[in-house]
């Protein structure tokens, strides 16, 4: 049996990386980071599908989709990680790893960053380690959906 691919989401604002607040968030592209991802998950022996959207909706419609077509959800879903139930109920209907994934340290940021509704619904999360954070989550969710297989 071919596993299916890790599904890598990011929300808004995510295509600017490399230009937005680099101070904050660095120099390396969204492109540069799918590149990485994909290197990754090939020496996982995996695909990845890896998406962008401003929208919170496509962000649904990718979760729905990932859970027919794939084993594990790694999500940075940017401001909407405070705010979205939607995306958090989407991701509960999901019975593969979530991995939540933010490239800063959020909880040495503003208040309102501290709150996570996607927390509820991950099973694990990363923060603070910049960009190589999703290094780091894909190598992980190809193992938890790895586990998840054997079971």
């Amino acid at each position: 049996m071919t596993a299916k691919p890790i599904y890598v989401l990011n929300g808004p604002n995510l295509n600017l990386l490399g230009e937005r607040e680099p101070h904050i968030y660095g120099y390396t592209t969204l492109a540069d980071i799918e590149a990485n991802c994909n290197r990754t998950a090939a020496a996982a022996k995996r695909g990845i599908v890896f998406r962008q959207s401003n929208h919170e909706g496509a962000l649904v419609d990718w979760i729905h989709e990932a859970r027919r077509e794939g084993d594990a959800i790694v999500i940075n879903a940017g401001a909407l990680t405070h705010t979205s139930i939607a995306i958090h109920d989407a991701l509960k209907a999901f019975s593969g790893p979530v991995i939540e994934l933010h490239i800063t340290n959020v909880h040495r940021r503003e208040t309102f960053r501290h709150h996570s509704y996607i927390s509820f619904a991950a099973t694990a999360v990363i923060y603070g380690l910049g960009v190589e954070g999703y290094h780091v989550a894909v190598e992980q969710a190809a193992r938890l959906a790895a586990e998840d297989r054997v079971k």
